[in-house]
C-alpha cells in the first residue's frame, strides 16, 4: 500500500469499474470495437476534486485483475490515494458496457459488477486513523445498494464525519437495477440522507424519493429531515438550493451546443457543489462552479473526462 497522507480534504468510498465504451453507434451486440476507461460515480467526484488540487484518498476494493490494475493505476495517476484500497484474489472487478449515442440520448449500459471485489466493501475497510485525516465525505447511492456491508460502511463513514466535525456531502445517484425493489432504495437512502449537510438529487430523483413535486418542497423535505442544504439538479434549467438558514435561490444552467454523453454530469455538478463549499464560497457561487463544470461533462465521451484542472477553473469568468 502505498504511503497514507497526513490530512485529506475528501474521502471518498465506492466501486470503480473498468468502463468499454463503444467506438461506433449501434446496439451493443452489433459493436466490434471499444476503448477502455473507468467508471465510478465516487471516483469521478474524487478525480474531479483532486484536478482542482484537493488532497482525496479514495476506499475500495478491486480484483487482483488486469482491470483491477488499470483502474488503480489510472486513479492514482489523477492523484488520488489509493492507500485504503484492498486487492481481492478471488473475486473480480466490475466492468460495464456503454453505448455511442449520438443525438444526446442517455447511452445503453450493461453492468457486470455481480459478485465484484468492491460488492464485498464493509466497516472494517474504512481505518479510523484514516477517517480521522479527512474533513469532508462525498457518499453516493450507488455504493449502498451493492450489499448490506457496504450500505453500513457508508452509513458509518457519514456517521464518523459528522461526529469529528467534518461535513457530508450525499448525491443518490438512482440505480434502480441494483435495488430489490424502489421502496427499498427510497427507504434506504433516505434514510442516508439523515446524515448529511448537503443533498444533492436530481429533480426526479427527489419527487421518486420524496414524493414531493417541486424543487422547494423536495428541498424542504429534507431540510425538515436534517439536512443544512439541498441543491436540486434541473438539468438544462440549471440548479435549484434552499439551506436550513432560509437562503434559496435558482441558478440558470450552462449552454451547451451539443450533448455528447450525459454520463458523469451530476458527478460533475458535485465536484463543483463540493469544491466551492470547502473554499468557503456562498451557494450562488458553488451553483455557478457546478453547473459550468457539468456543461463540460455533457460535452466529452466518457465519464470523468470533461472535469477541469484548476487552471482551467480559474481561467473561466463566471
Amino acid at each position: 500500500m502505498n504511503d497514507i497522507p497526513d490530512a485529506l480534504d475528501v474521502l471518498s468510498i465506492g466501486e470503480t469499474m473498468a468502463l468499454l465504451v463503444a467506438q461506433e453507434p449501434g446496439p451493443l451486440e452489433s459493436v466490434q470495437s471499444f476503448s477502455k476507461r473507468i467508471a465510478g460515480a465516487d471516483t469521478n467526484v474524487a478525480i474531479g476534486l483532486a484536478r482542482l488540487g484537493f488532497q482525496v484518498g479514495w476506499v475500495s476494493r478491486l480484483g487482483a485483475d488486469s482491470f483491477g490494475r488499470y483502474v488503480r493505476a489510472t486513479i492514482e495517476a489523477e492523484g488520488v490515494d489509493t492507500s485504503q484500497v484492498e486487492i481481492d484474489p478471488q473475486r473480480s472487478t466490475g466492468f460495464m458496457l456503454k453505448s455511442r449515442s449520438v443525438d444526446g440520448s442517455d447511452p445503453a449500459i450493461e453492468y457486470y459488477r455481480r459478485g465484484s471485489a468492491a460488492s464485498q466493501l464493509g466497516v472494517a475497510h474504512l481505518q479510523p486513523r484514516y477517517a480521522r485525516r479527512a474533513r469532508h465525505v462525498h457518499a453516493t447511492g450507488i455504493t449502498p445498494a451493492l450489499s448490506p456491508a457496504a450500505r453500513e460502511l457508508v452509513a458509518h463513514a457519514m456517521q464518523t464525519l459528522r461526529s469529528q466535525g467534518g461535513s457530508v456531502s450525499f448525491d443518490p445517484n438512482l440505480r434502480p437495477s441494483l435495488w430489490p425493489d424502489v421502496a427499498t432504495m427510497r427507504d434506504t437512502l433516505n434514510d442516508l440522507a439523515r446524515h448529511a449537510d448537503w443533498v444533492l438529487p436530481g429533480v426526479d430523483e427527489g419527487r421518486l424519493l420524496t414524493g414531493q413535486q417541486t424543487p422547494a418542497d423536495i428541498a424542504a423535505w429534507y431540510l425538515d429531515r436534517g439536512a443544512k442544504a439541498v441543491v436540486i439538479k434541473q438539468g438544462a434549467e440549471g440548479a435549484y438550493f434552499r439551506t436550513a438558514a432560509g437562503e434559496q435561490g435558482q441558478v440558470p444552467g450552462v449552454p451547451v451546443p451539443v450533448v455528447v454523453d450525459t454520463v458523469g454530469a451530476g458527478d460533475a455538478f458535485a465536484v463543483g457543489i463540493i469544491s466551492a463549499q470547502l473554499e468557503g464560497l456562498d451557494w450562488p457561487s458553488a451553483l455557478r462552479r457546478a453547473n459550468w463544470i457539468a456543461s463540460r461533462a455533457l460535452q466529452v465521451i466518457g465519464d470523468m473526462e470533461g472535469l477541469p484542472t484548476r487552471r482551467e477553473l480559474e481561467h473561466h469568468r463566471f
